[in-house]
């Protein structure tokens, strides 16, 4: 049998020169006080006391009877939000925190504390969104595969097993490998961080012993000869990305598609002659253009729509190439957006691009040009590729594309021809010239 909700009784009490009634009442022995809202009273000069006020009731006003029932409303709200708080910290103390609870604790401490990059966060909180949330993006809901197997369980409780279903589920939605070990490095950092936490206390990491998908071997880097960025730009700077409809707008609006059409050229022409990443692009600033020294200074970079550093963290210094150069000089010439602060390429308004539009751009014009579906970021494979094709040494690579790890800087030598190496090791095996008054080496 449910324990009734206890009586409120109503006050009147004034503030800031207006009357509010007030509902107080007592739950499991502590006074509870909560405003319901403006009192449509008078205050008697004569007797000190609160009156009705005559006429119609005010917008926003309460009488007594709403008072009443008002009062009755936030009794009821109260005592469900206490008994299901009061649930909560009997099943923790039973079970001990749920999985949802250390996950977005775990968020918390990725933006708070670690400061990871809003890209970043919004992976992760894709991966451990709760099942059936519009997607931001497309048609559709997303699948919350986490959440939906894991959330409710006590962390402290779930074991290797039920890790390794919730990946099996992932893997039978056809989705790749990687995806699936993507979703297992994240349960696995969610329970690594709560046994370090001692608000959680967690025992062990279930998701340690969980089996990995085998990803196959990454092939060769996919890039782009420059006769191709060139007839990627053409397309771009030419409209043929644009459909009938684009192209049936009135004069002034046509002359702004142009504009952006020319600029989204420049755009691929810069990423692939100084391989800056897109975000770097959006984040880059006429200031950090020295055309005299023929350097860029690349610092920042945009992510999820906020101006952060670059991925690794440090500045770098992107020699500018003559194609680079050229490209950006024809950015320089609009009439506006051309003050050292303002960004190099922008919107008809000066702000950053949408990046999901551009990409879309991109892909069309691909298709206009005849060209092969690479991604944009593989502008930048094709910048570092043709260096190390026409002998640049891995080092300096590294140094102009800001790569933390000069494994990563190694992809590239697949573009280096087999007969320049071929070459250079026949070279190592020659015998050195022999010296004057040493043997010459008999012959076998």
């Amino acid at each position: 049998m449910s324990t009734p909700n206890p009586s409120a009784a109503i006050v009147i009490r004034p503030h800031g020169g207006q009357a509010f009634y007030e509902a107080k009442f007592r739950h499991q022995g502590r006074q509870i006080k909560r405003r319901i809202g403006p009192a449509w009273v008078d205050l008697d000069p004569e007797t000190g006391e609160w009156r009705p006020r005559r006429g119609r009731l005010g917008d926003g006003f309460c009488d007594e009877r709403r008072a009443h029932v008002a009062a009755a409303e936030i009794v009821a709200r109260y005592v469900t939000e206490a008994d299901d708080q009061e649930r909560v910290q009997r099943e923790r103390r039973t079970n001990g925190v749920s999985f949802r609870e250390v996950a977005h604790a775990y968020l918390r401490w990725l933006e708070e504390i670690k400061g990871a990059k809003p890209s970043t966060l919004a992976d992760y909180r894709y991966l451990l969104a709760e099942p059936g949330v519009p997607k931001k993006r497309g048609k559709g809901v997303i699948a919350g595969h986490v959440m939906a197997a894991l959330g409710d369980l006590p962390a402290a409780k779930i074991t290797t097993r039920e890790v390794e279903e919730l990946l099996s589920g992932i893997a039978a939605t056809g989705v790749s490998a990687r995806t699936v070990n993507r979703h297992r490095a994240t349960v696995s950092a969610i329970f690594n961080y709560g046994t370090r936490e001692s608000t959680f206390n967690l025992p062990t990491n279930p998701a340690k012993a969980a089996d990995k998908r085998r990803e196959p071997h990454p092939g060769a880097l996919a890039y782009y000869q420059v006769e191709e960025v060139e007839a990627l730009a053409r397309a771009m700077a030419d409209g043929r990305h644009r459909t009938a409809r684009e192209h049936a707008v009135s004069d002034a609006v046509r002359e702004a598609q142009r504009a952006e059409d020319h600029q989204d050229a420049e755009m691929v022409r810069v990423s692939a002659y100084a391989g800056l990443r897109l975000g770097e692009l959006l984040a880059l600033r006429w200031r950090d253009i020295d055309f005299a020294r023929q350097v860029i200074t690349v610092g920042r970079a945009m992510s999820a729509g906020i101006e952060t550093s670059t991925k690794s963290g440090r500045m770098r210094r992107v020699p500018l190439t003559d194609q680079a150069a050229a490209a950006l000089d024809h950015v320089s010439r609009r009439s506006d957006y051309v003050g050292p602060d303002e960004r190099v390429f922008c919107n008809v308004l000066g702000r950053t691009l949408d990046h999901w539009a551009l990409r879309r751009r991109y892909r069309r014009a691909q298709k206009a040009a005849g060209l092969r579906p690479l991604r944009w970021h593989d502008l930048r494979h094709t910048y570092g590729s043709l260096l190390a094709a026409h002998g640049v040494d891995l080092v300096t690579i590294q140094a102009v594309m800001g790569h933390s790890a000069l494994a990563t800087t190694g992809r590239y030598l697949h573009a280096r021809p087999a007969s320049d190496q071929a070459a250079a090791f026949t070279r190592a095996f020659e015998p050195a010239p022999s010296e004057p008054g040493s043997a010459t080496p008999a012959k076998a």
